[in-house]
């Protein structure tokens, strides 16, 4: 979705039920060099072996379809031996059904045809949990918290939400007839123009630093708009009288390469370096260049990343610091220095399967783990420390390989309270907002919204009676221990000093709401924003105490931005 993540750890919500994940789902460099003849394969031994295993597996899939005691269902089956197949190569090289292409096409270009709103699953009911800014569910009216109850008359009762979705999407310019029940209201009935919904890769840019001229763009995703939505906002900002840029990726898992290229291009100068790809076959030992000339090569620039930025967020944030173009803020990032390519195949499907990997400016590669060595459970490992390698960015900083994009400035962010995520899991954050929406009119504007005492005081009468669970990692430690010491027989001689140590660790529900009130409200205030002023107002909510933003802005306004570029990190 096209929602500013307010922290690294915080909730991740996608069309499926409320996760409490800190991960956010990587969409990788698909299709960055798509095209291509036939492979050719040199080697007589290679075409052999191919040619003999394509034989046996034919034969014995066959075999099984004919024999095999039950029904063996041979679409399934063959998928399950596909994805075995490739989950034995690296998580990034899939086999695309054409029942998935749909979702394919969304993750390369943003769009689909619908009527632009998430939706959740409460058992057995589905609700809207947010519509998008400006699409056909937000313009007629629909809220999150609004149940849908029938679409194109189908009963949704019982329904997951993919099934939902499927009902709701369509051709752009097509109606679909849905109804939906607000709670304590009677059912309305909406006839939605379907539209093209687009997900911005920016879902929001603003001057969150007027005084100091400081603009700031997050960035989402890499799709093929990608590198025009940033250009565009940045013209946008420095009309403003922007002087400094805050280029956010966090979260931002990647996309396409050539995106990339160009988001790197808006700040060097034509014909210089971004990144290079190597792999087993010639064809794919390509050279990036910028192509035209920037937007901007002087405007001080930093860029945010965390641990969940990957691959194009990569090359973007790995170019910048190998050319000393601005100051990288943030956290180490994900790691990956893995390119994919998309080759079509029989019956409107396609392989998306690793080709090369990359290497930035400095002549680095930051893939973190080798898919190559597995040990004897087939876990993959991270490289060698002795095998990581130092490079110099052109001012002669080191930098290093094999571990993701190492910032220039640390930001530490401690993860939300556990309670957090047993609030979230629950939903009610997302319950307490709706009843919230249904019985205020306004708040004012989302930048000055806050939590107050008597607010605050609300939410925990309305959760104390409520089931949330959830574990904190030294009570999952201390089971462990529990179950080693009844293994060894020595849990009955300590039993008396085991239970006293579970009764002081033992998460207290009601003690946790007041110990972790600030991370508690920081959630609500972002659910409760949402409410009015949709994903706009969730980041200006959440960009007014975002210590990242906080601390670039300090950069960018003081002398430590040209320090750090010029002199060597130790």
């Amino acid at each position: 979705m096209a929602m500013i993540p307010f922290r690294k750890t915080r909730i991740h919500m996608d069309n499926q039920k409320t996760r409490t994940s800190p991960k956010w789902k990587l969409w990788l460099i698909g299709g960055a060099i798509v095209g291509g003849g036939a492979i050719t394969i040199s080697a007589g031994d290679s075409f052999f072996e191919i040619s003999k295993n394509l034989e046996i597996f034919t034969e014995l899939y066959k075999e099984l379809n004919i024999y095999y005691v039950d029904d063996t269902q041979p679409g399934k089956l063959m998928k399950t031996g596909i994805d075995a197949m490739l989950s034995s190569l690296d998580p990034y090289t899939q086999y695309i059904p054409e029942s998935d292409m749909e979702d394919y096409r969304f993750m390369t270009t943003g769009q689909y045809g619908g009527i632009g709103a998430l939706i959740k699953r409460q058992d057995d009911h589905v609700f809207v949990s947010e519509p998008y800014e400006g699409y056909p569910a937000m313009k007629a009216g629909i809220w999150a918290g609004d149940e849908i109850v029938e679409v194109d008359g189908r009963k949704i009762v019982g329904m997951n939400t993919e099934e939902v979705s499927k009902l709701l999407k369509g051709q752009a310019g097509s109606t679909v007839h849905v109804i939906t029940q607000r709670k304590g209201m009677e059912p309305v009935t909406h006839d939605l123009l379907r539209e093209e919904i687009k997900i911005p890769d920016v879902p929001y840019k603003g001057m969150i630093d007027p005084v100091g001229k400081v603009g700031y763009i997050k960035l989402n995703s890499f799709t093929q708009t990608a590198g025009q939505e940033v250009r565009n906002a940045m013209k946008e900002l420095k009309d403003e009288g922007a002087l400094k840029i805050i280029l956010d990726l966090r979260g931002n898992g990647g996309g396409l390469l050539r995106e990339a290229v160009n988001i790197v291009n808006l700040f060097v100068p034509k014909n210089q370096l971004v990144v290079e790809t190597k792999g087993k076959i010639p064809e794919w030992d390509k050279t990036y260049k910028t192509l035209s000339e920037p937007l901007d090569a002087e405007i001080p620039l930093v860029v945010l990343v965390d641990e969940q930025s990957a691959s194009a967020s990569e090359i973007v944030s790995g170019a910048i610091q190998d050319l000393d173009r601005g100051v990288i803020v943030g956290e180490r990032t994900y790691g990956k220095g893995l390119v994919q390519q998309t080759r079509d195949l029989y019956y409107n499907s396609k392989l998306k399967v690793t080709v090369a990997k990359y290497y930035i400016p400095s002549g680095r590669c930051i893939q973190k783990l080798d898919y190559s060595h597995r040990d004897s459970t087939g876990k993959v490992s991270e490289v060698d420390e002795n095998a990581i390698a130092e490079f110099k960015t052109r001012n002669g900083r080191p930098v290093f390989d094999g571990r993701g994009i190492l910032p220039d400035v640390d930001v530490m962010d401690p993860e939300l309270a556990k309670v957090v995520g047993g609030l979230y899991g629950e939903d009610l954050f997302f319950d307490f907002a709706t009843n919230y929406r249904l019985s205020h009119d306004s708040i004012g504007p989302a930048e000055s919204f806050k939590i107050s005492d008597g607010l605050y005081q609300e939410f925990t009468s309305f959760v104390k009676d409520k089931k949330f669970d959830y574990d904190t990692e030294t009570m999952e430690a201390f089971k462990t221990l529990e179950e080693k010491a009844k293994k060894e027989r020595y849990y009955e001689h300590a039993k008396a000093q085991m239970e006293a140590l579970h009764n002081e660790i033992a998460p207290d529900r009601t003690e946790e709401l007041v110990r972790f009130r600030d991370d508690i409200s920081e959630v609500l205030l972002n659910e409760i924003v949402g409410r009015y002023y949709f994903q706009t107002g969730r980041a200006k909510s959440a960009l007014a105490t975002d210590p990242y933003v906080a601390k670039s802005v300090e950069i960018l306004n003081g002398a430590s931005y040209n320090e750090v570029l010029t002199v060597a990190k130790k």
